[in-house]
């Protein structure tokens, strides 16, 4: 199995580059998990307190979880995917079972702030964007799906999206193995991605 990061800020393009990854690669023989499958459970706390996470630190994940499963997969192991609601701020009962297969993308903007997950990968690429691109799609994706307000999705950008940023997020650049220029003339970057894929399969 290859494991491939791939990291970046919010709204920074990775679901585009995954679906870029899809269109080429057959589904049985790649899959996708995204970390915001394995946010902690909030159970334990009220709807105002979980408005008032942040969600952009590193301790809002499950890492353990999320280490032992690829793990799991990477030994050929079946494993049942927490699903997560942006909505109630919390997971739900729904389980989806996630099969091994030869290609695995995990995507989010904080993976590679876990040493255990980033030993897991065998390719780490990390997609930069200008920070007033990200705001502006963050927010159109924010009302329109997940029904915040524009005054809330500002704030919660200002406050706390771009801080966590970068202290956690633009660090991880450093430590990927190739760097995707969100905006720019991406396709010589996508090529080089598939020629690293090829070779590492």
């Amino acid at each position: 199995m290859l494991v491939i990061g791939i990291a970046g800020g919010t709204a920074s393009g990775k679901t585009s580059l995954v679906n870029k990854l899809k269109e080429i690669y057959a589904k049985d023989i790649l899959e996708v998990i995204s970390q915001d499958s394995y946010y902690h459970k909030t159970d334990h706390l009220s709807m105002q307190e979980r408005m008032e996470l942040n969600f952009d630190h590193p301790n809002s994940l499950d890492f353990d979880l999320l280490v032992k499963h690829i793990g799991l997969l990477k030994t050929g192991i079946t494993i049942e995917q927490p699903s997560y609601s942006f909505i109630a701020h919390n997971r739900t009962d729904q389980f989806q079972k996630i099969v091994p297969k030869k290609i695995l993308i995990i995507e989010g903007i904080l993976i590679l702030n876990d040493k255990r997950l980033v030993n897991l990968m065998d390719y780490k690429i990390y997609i930069d964007a200008p920070n007033e691109h990200r705001f502006q799609r963050r927010l159109k994706r924010d009302i329109k799906e997940r029904g915040r307000t524009e005054e809330e999705v500002t704030k919660r950008y200002k406050n706390t999206l771009q801080p966590m940023h970068d202290l956690f997020v633009a660090p991880t650049k450093d430590i990927s193995d190739q760097i995707i220029f969100n905006g720019d003339a991406t396709k010589n970057a996508f090529e080089e991605l598939k020629l690293s894929i090829e070779k590492q399969l």
